[in-house]
């Protein structure tokens, strides 16, 4: 049986090996980490799997980031992911067991991300529709980079970090 928790519960070296594992020590020269660059994974939003004897076997964080649209408006939108799993547990239903666990906590906030259309299609209905004018800090390809939502924008625009203000 695998429970979630907050992923706040779980130490955070052991995500980052996790985290390595599953997409490689090279994994931070990657775009989405540019993207997110300075934020923090927001809390209620980000869970971690663990088996039945307590050991980690998956995670999922998400991210506030904007879309600056060229118009002038700027978005509130989540980044989902990374999504990772302990390589020898993928294909085993972790991994979408936490997308649904993080899907059915989110609501109706914009969502996007970037990954395999056909997975997360198929399963969580992200699309590539309103993501065309879409332009990040770094290299992507345009058919990964997925959005869920009504309010997902259709605007041109720069995809960043959401730097949230400290309470005064």
């Amino acid at each position: 049986m695998t429970v979630l928790v907050p992923l706040a519960q779980i130490d955070p070296q052991a995500v980052e090996s996790l985290l390595d594992r599953a997409f490689g020590t090279d994994r931070r020269a990657r775009t989405a980490y540019r993207v997110r660059v300075g934020t923090a994974p927001i809390p209620e939003l980000s869970f971690a799997a663990l088996l039945e004897d307590g050991s980690l076997a998956a995670t999922i964080q998400c991210w506030p980031v904007a879309l600056a649209c060229d118009g002038g408006d700027s978005v509130a939108m989540v980044m989902v992911g990374p999504v990772a799993v302990e390589p020898e547990l993928q294909r085993d239903g972790i991994g979408r067991m936490l997308m649904a666990h993080m899907l059915e906590a989110a609501g109706d906030q914009p969502l996007m991300l970037i990954g395999d259309p056909e997975y997360y299609s198929r399963f969580f209905g992200f699309v590539a529709d309103r993501t065309g004018g879409w332009r990040l800090p770094g290299p992507f390809e345009p058919r990964r980079l997925l959005a869920r939502g009504d309010s997902v924008p259709d605007c041109a625009g720069m995809l960043g970090p959401r730097l949230l203000k400290a309470a005064a």
